[in-house]
């Protein structure tokens, strides 16, 4: 293996660990312990990673998913227009799960208005939002991750069979026809499986840049979606190729 190929490898391995021992490292890339440390001392320097007591772990913000808070300001405009639309497929009387992510962030802008509306999230920024309207919120219990201000589930606290979603929005980080939607955090992915099989419905809210991408882990293929609401700068060729896949891709206009 080139060592290009194992650099790449060690940050695919710490996308779902985010830390491992160097020990571990070696023994499942099978090389030396020198051998790997010329790789981690590369990544290092190019700041892909950093050194904790016996091992190290990714620089999150410096590969792959970028943290919440830069990402609420990026594509702001693109990201209105689509939660403005997914806003439209919420009726008054709905229990829907809205997803952690800045695009499914705005679609809690939208929806304050209906009633009897309740909410089931995961994401503290959308639980503030609707802190002072009349939507019920419903918080998933768990570990707080602090870069996406997000709640990762833990199934003893919290019973999901109970719930009765009708509609679940969902973040992707990439999306392609042959592989559905995929996502860079273990976690994260954990959490989007579990609503994706407990809802009625499943709503993709994603910009353009998010397709032709198949990052670390896989959420869910695209038979279980049902609508991907996307921005109008999406490469035509991708509804194309999206064509009799079940998934109706949807544009949202600016």
């Amino acid at each position: 293996m080139f060592p290009a190929e194992r650099q790449k490898k060690i940050i695919d391995l710490l996308m779902i660990k985010k830390t491992a021992k160097i020990t571990d490292l070696a023994k499942e890339l099978q090389v030396s312990i020198d051998t790997l440390r010329r790789d981690l001392n590369l990544l290092t320097k190019q700041k892909k990673i950093e050194k904790v007591y016996g091992g190290v772990k990714l620089v999150e913000s410096a590969f792959g998913e970028s943290v919440i808070d830069e990402r609420m300001v990026s594509s702001l405009k693109e990201k209105e227009s689509i939660a403005r639309l997914c806003s439209h497929y919420i009726q008054d009387g709905d229990c829907i799960f809205l997803d952690s992510g800045s695009t499914t962030y705005q679609i809690a802008k939208f929806i304050k208005s209906k009633k009897r509306l309740t909410i089931v999230t995961n994401s503290i920024p959308v639980a503030l939002e609707l802190m002072n309207s009349d939507v019920e919120v419903i918080m998933i219990g768990g570990k707080v991750r602090k870069t996406e201000k997000s709640v990762v589930t833990y199934e003893y606290l919290f019973n999901f069979n109970e719930l009765n979603i009708s509609k679940a929005f969902i973040c992707a980080s990439g999306i392609t026809p042959q592989k559905g939607i995929s996502d860079y955090n273990l976690e994260e992915a954990i959490t989007r499986k579990k609503m994706i099989e407990l809802s009625k419905e499943v709503y993709v809210a994603a910009d353009h840049s998010k397709f032709g991408k198949d990052v670390t882990v896989s959420v869910s293929p695209l038979e279980h979606i049902d609508v991907i609401v996307t921005d109008q700068h999406l490469d035509k060729k991708y509804l194309e190729e999206f064509r009799g896949s079940g998934t109706e891709v949807v544009l949202a206009e600016g």
